[in-house]
């Protein structure tokens, strides 16, 4: 399965534009940032709502203050607010060795609390990196990003064709703006421009009744998404992204928790047609209806961690070397 993942990627279709990357880093290289990510081994994790949630992006309301884990590594999203369900749970059979401890995502009310509109939305659950190290990494530091995620056996998913999850990045990049003018004439100017790179867990239910599940990638040149590679089997995966100095995301997956490989790679996309040049953060979707009756899928996440392969005092490592937290 995991040698043949690459291979599928190849075939992608017409639909896809190609991008040719100088050198794909596998997410997990170099050294990883202890003061950033989750294990969730905690017993006592714990998230605190205060709810209601933010839905800026529906109707600009904030809803401040905002929901945080007591251990200040995760945050409620600003723009579209946070799961339902953020609650710690044991890990599921089959996760790494010696994890006693996940996160269960899992949402209803994907839109406006308690009003709920009939058509999909996303809650957003955000590591809190920028905030913690206080600073944005620059992408010639060759930061990366790694989960395992747990995808519930196929009768657990909510019935809606469409994305179910997504792990995200947050990427920043300087691009020409229209400001405001006089009477209407506007003039263009550089400014940051913020953009969300991705990968998402889709769900199909096809004429014949059979259901498929695969991963869509955000996204080419255009800002379109593309499908990728069919997930011929649920339980864990394991997701990653590396971002290169040359501003390229490149995209990673196998089933199983073991570390990922070169083997592994899926894509490497300049989105939207930006060059990176500084990371913000990652971040986990969770999909519903919004219909007020069906809850989101229930998808778990576990071991979730950023990487730096260039640092200072850090020289490029193979994946194999990389620098790894211990288990308490």
């Amino acid at each position: 399965m995991r040698a043949s993942l690459a291979l599928t990627i190849a075939l992608l279709g017409a639909g896809a534009q190609v991008a040719v990357a100088q050198r794909p880093i596998v997410p997990g290289t170099g050294k990883q940032l202890t003061e950033v990510g989750d294990n969730f081994e905690d017993r006592e994790w714990k998230y605190v709502p205060r709810n209601p949630k933010s839905t800026e992006d529906i109707d600009e309301n904030q809803r401040q203050p905002t929901g945080r884990s007591t251990n200040g590594r995760w945050y409620e999203g600003i723009k579209r607010g946070h799961p339902d369900i953020v609650q710690w749970i044991e890990t599921p059979e089959g996760g790494l060795p010696n994890s006693s401890g996940s996160l269960l995502l899992q949402t209803m009310f994907s839109g406006i609390p308690n009003r709920p509109r009939g058509e999909m939305g996303q809650d957003d659950f955000v590591c809190n990196i920028q905030y913690r190290l206080k600073r944005k990494i620059p992408v010639a530091e060759t930061p990366s990003v790694v989960t395992r995620v747990y995808f519930p056996p196929i009768e657990e998913w909510e019935r809606r064709n469409g994305p179910h999850f997504g792990f995200r990045l947050a990427l920043e990049t300087t691009a020409m703006k229209e400001s405001g003018g006089f009477l209407g004439f506007g003039s263009k100017k550089e400014d940051d421009e913020v953009y969300w790179p991705g990968m998402f867990v889709c769900y199909e239910k096809q004429r014949d009744g059979q259901v498929k599940t695969y991963f869509r990638i955000r996204g080419d040149r255009r800002g379109g998404d593309f499908r990728g590679p069919d997930i011929e089997q649920l339980g864990w995966w394991t997701l990653g992204m590396s971002v290169t100095a040359d501003g390229m995301v490149h995209y990673y997956a196998h089933p199983g928790v073991e570390d990922l490989t070169e083997e592994d790679y899926i894509t490497s996309q300049y989105p939207y047609g930006y060059k990176a040049e500084r990371f913000r953060t990652f971040f986990f979707n969770v999909c519903s209806a919004d219909d007020g009756r069906r809850w989101s899928t229930p998808f778990i996440v576990d071991d979730s961690w950023m990487y730096l392969a260039r640092s200072a005092g850090v020289q490029m490592a193979s994946a194999k070397g990389k620098q790894k937290v211990q288990r308490q």
